[in-house]
């Protein structure tokens, strides 16, 4: 699977069968988060097998099921684009995980902070969490806004390039599926910006890995 395949075919799952990461798998994981600190200054950790994090009150109403693996979103608090940075590599680990065969969900709030085996230095903070694991389903997609409300560009004098990455950008997943962001053309440069609110620099970041993913340019 690629990585475009793996941004259509992917939806959150938050009910997972009781079966471990497979060992391969896990080492593709750990070698990708290693790879997304370095080039970013963040602390993602893979955590596996920790029943705790997910055993909370919130998580059960959310009805997270076997959510026994997931990645820490890590940085330090100083990070001016830290919501950003965490959505963008977060999102690039995830299509990775779907093209291993493995089904995941970002979560912000359902999750117990205290309870999550990160390790923290001082300066530093867990933005959000995301659950992995083989689903018990594939998950559904997600309703999305009519792509006037998201781009200002007329199809008529959208590049091929640039339409693939719009494809992909209302496809990624965002807080409570606001899709409070916007995607235009400054020359020949796209350019992704959201108006803010609650979550939304993370969905920034998810939203530029899907447009650059699939479009082959970088977004201001």
């Amino acid at each position: 699977m690629t990585i475009i395949e793996a941004i259509k075919e992917r939806h959150s799952v938050r009910q997972y069968k009781e079966i471990p990461v497979k060992t391969e798998s896990k080492e593709i994981l750990e070698k990708l988060v290693s790879e997304c600190n370095a080039e970013s200054g963040l602390n993602f950790q893979l955590i596996c097998n920790d029943s705790e994090c997910f055993n909370t009150f919130l998580a059960h109403y959310g009805k997270f099921k076997n959510a026994n693996n997931y990645i820490a979103l890590v940085g330090k608090k100083s990070m001016n684009n830290l919501d950003q940075l965490c959505g963008y590599y977060g999102q690039k680990i995830v299509l990775t995980a779907q093209t291993l065969g493995l089904n995941t969900c970002w979560v912000a709030g359902t999750f117990g902070r205290k309870k999550c085996k990160a390790v923290l230095n001082a300066d530093e903070k867990i933005v959000c969490v995301i659950s992995l694991g083989y689903g018990e389903s594939c998950g559904v997609p997600h309703k999305s806004k009519p792509e006037e409300k998201l781009c200002n560009i007329p199809e008529s004098q959208r590049p091929e390039w640039f339409k693939k990455g719009l494809e992909a950008a209302i496809l990624a997943p965002t807080a409570l599926n606001q899709q409070k962001f916007f995607v235009s053309l400054e020359g020949e440069n796209p350019v992704i910006t959201t108006k803010g609110g609650a979550m939304t620099q993370l969905d920034l970041g998810i939203v530029k890995f899907n447009f650059e993913a699939a479009s082959g340019h970088k977004c201001n």
